[in-house]
């Protein structure tokens, strides 16, 4: 039995009439009726009863009818899939990004609307600091990144990027302190003395090469008197007054009590997402996702509101 006989027999018992079911299949009676019977032979039974005027389905052709238009619409949506696997319509992408990015409202937009374009693509979702994930896009481990690169940052040559979102690093500080007062002014070299909370330089993260760029720039490196890898959890020990921080601005938004946001004067502290992927990928969905999300113009002001 193969493909032919099914689709063969599905258009007589559609039509119960050779003629019309050879005709709809572009093919003469003779070896239309040749192959039924082959089929018949094969299954050891009999799907059609013929008479001079009439054709019918017997009770094991109605049940083999039912079965055999299951599986020509299987065929059919696997030969689909394959063919769309092909051109990048279906798969899997594996996505990572930074602590922030799930803050920016635009990046679940930007996955539930290429969801939605692109049902039968998958997305595995990783987070990762941008050092671990420009390691991962040039080990392939991962097809998409979206990071926040320092501000000294340039993309090796095997890594295409895409500037999407910005925001401005911000200074965080207890509400006791003194530079949480309304009428503060900070600037970098106000903080050379001041405990600092920051991410662990080990994880390559761009912010912390963002900000110790800036510290440098102000003629001081940071006293960091703790390490923390979640800035939940670095918000929560600034507004305990164990030390200061700088924090992407996008996290004024979730206003932890506690704890004062200030904006740095006289500083480069913009800083920015990009969205990078491989050159050498081979995963046909990556220019996909990548001009979906160009398509989709998330580009966005400065995130937040500061005191």
């Amino acid at each position: 039995m193969d493909f032919r006989q099914l689709r063969y027999f599905t258009a007589v018992a559609e039509t119960l009439n050779f003629s019309r079911a050879a005709e709809r299949l572009h093919i003469s009676q003779p070896p239309l009726s040749q192959q039924i019977k082959l089929l018949e032979e094969d299954l050891g039974v009999v799907l059609l009863e013929r008479t001079r005027r009439t054709v019918k389905l017997t009770h094991a052709g109605e049940l083999f009818y039912q079965q055999a238009q299951d599986i020509l619409r299987q065929y059919a949506e696997a030969r689909e899939l394959c063919l769309w696997a092909r051109d990048g319509r279906a798969g899997k992408l594996r996505v990572a990004f930074t602590a922030s990015v799930p803050m920016f409202e635009a990046f679940p937009r930007l996955l539930q609307t290429f969801r939605q374009a692109y049902p039968r693509i998958d997305i595995d979702l990783h987070h990762m600091s941008t050092g671990e994930q420009l390691q991962a896009l040039n080990a392939g481990e991962i097809d998409i990144g979206f990071l926040r690169p320092s501000s000294v940052f340039h993309p090796p040559m095997t890594i295409d990027v895409v500037k999407l979102w910005r925001d401005e690093l911000i200074l965080a500080v207890a509400t006791g302190h003194p530079l949480a007062q309304a009428d503060a002014s900070p600037e970098l070299r106000d903080l050379a003395n001041e405990d600092f909370i920051l991410f662990p330089q080990a994880l390559g993260c761009g912010l912390f090469e963002h900000i110790t760029t800036l510290t440098a720039q102000a003629g001081f490196a940071p006293r960091i008197v703790q390490e923390v890898r979640e800035n939940s959890t670095t918000l929560a020990l600034v507004a305990a007054n164990l030390g200061i921080s700088i924090v992407p601005s996008i996290y004024s938004g979730t206003r932890p009590p506690g704890v004062v946001f200030k904006r740095i004067a006289g500083a480069q502290t913009e800083s920015q997402i990009l969205m990078a992927a491989s050159r050498n990928h081979a995963n046909a969905s990556v220019p996909i996702f990548v001009e979906h999300a160009g398509a989709e113009s998330f580009a966005m002001d400065p995130a937040a509101e500061t005191a």
